[in-house]
């Protein structure tokens, strides 16, 4: 097996809270600066971006998982990953379906743009990305998973838009493939306040929304490769294939 290093928690200009730094370009080039192989691409409750990311990662070497970061209707914040673009693509009209039609005010919550590979604006989502779906987050897990996706519960440990600061807990019943943890917290602290959670698969991300924070928080991988069912192997322990924390 080999080690490879991931953040699998980035966002682009296209989040309302994401620099207007964040292109495809600088992204890539920040990963490839911190020796990461891997990135992952969530932007707030749309992967409109995710195509040009990785585009621009493969000429750079790095692997990019295609994802976004949803809104359930409790506002807990959670990662979703697919395999490919036909998936990604049905996971994107889930969310245009129930997404409230709530414009989005640049000048308090900044822009939501989508750019080209020239950093060329070629969209803008008029929507407010940061607003709660209409679904619980049951519903959105049920979602991800029709779709042979990856659902993970974002920054559990934050005291906001959490799954514990929302729910007070993580329900035993929720089928999530991992946990992710910030970087304001160590992985063993967490785990001696929520003890019930020691077999779950735990990631750390950045969250990173400026380029000088992409890397600041990673998880490392032990797989043949990084192809994503090497990933999906990786985070239910499987075939000796791990996460090494």
């Amino acid at each position: 097996m080999k080690v490879f290093i991931a953040d699998l928690h980035i966002h682009t200009v296209l989040s309302p809270c994401g620099s207007l730094e964040m292109s495809p370009k600088a992204i890539v080039g920040a990963a490839k600066s911190k020796k990461l192989d891997i990135i992952g691409i969530t932007d707030h409750n749309s992967t409109r971006q995710c195509r040009v990311v990785a585009g621009e990662a493969i000429k750079a070497g790095i692997t990019v998982y295609c994802g976004v970061e949803v809104t359930t209707k409790e506002e807990v914040h959670c990662l979703a990953f697919f395999e490919n673009f036909e998936k990604l693509d049905e996971f994107q009209n889930y969310l245009d379906v129930n997404l409230p039609d709530i414009k989005n005010d640049t000048a308090l919550f900044g822009y939501q743009v989508v750019v080209n590979e020239a950093e060329e604006i070629v969209y803008e989502e008029e929507k407010l990305l940061i607003s709660a779906i209409n679904k619980s987050i049951d519903q959105v897990e049920t979602e991800v998973h029709r779709l042979d996706g990856i659902f993970i519960p974002a920054h559990v440990n934050r005291p906001k838009y959490s799954l514990i600061s929302q729910l007070g807990f993580i329900p035993p019943d929720l089928k999530f493939d991992a946990l992710e943890l910030s970087k304001h917290i160590e992985t063993d602290i967490f785990l001696k306040s929520y003890p019930y959670l020691k077999q779950a698969c735990i990631i750390r991300s950045s969250d990173a929304h400026q380029p000088e924070l992409i890397g600041e928080s990673c998880t490392r991988l032990s797989m043949e490769s990084t192809d994503f069912n090497e990933f999906r192997k990786a985070i239910a322990g499987k075939d000796g294939r791990e996460v090494l924390g």
